[in-house]
């Protein structure tokens, strides 16, 4: 349960962090609605993120280094600057 919390929320964080990254480009760009574009970057995010926990756990088992290996992390935790 532990890890479903933490790839849950990881989930989410990138979701939203990819999506953001997203709409000034688009707001610059026109053309295609902010939500949509927004959408599309995080739901590609999330399925790149999706496709490497699934190679991970291809064994039955996902460790916590795998699902950090999949967001991109190396397991550390970001400490927010002063």
């Amino acid at each position: 349960m532990d890890k479903t919390k933490d790839v849950t929320g990881r989930i989410i964080a990138l979701f939203l962090s990819s999506a953001l990254g997203i709409i000034t480009g688009s707001a610059i760009i026109g053309g295609i609605p902010v939500w949509k574009s927004a959408a599309l970057a995080g739901f590609t995010a999330v399925a790149g993120v999706a496709e490497k926990l699934a190679k991970a756990s291809v064994d039955g088992n996902l460790t916590k280094q795998e699902i950090s290996d999949a967001f991109g992390g190396n397991g550390k935790t970001v400490k927010a600057k002063k």
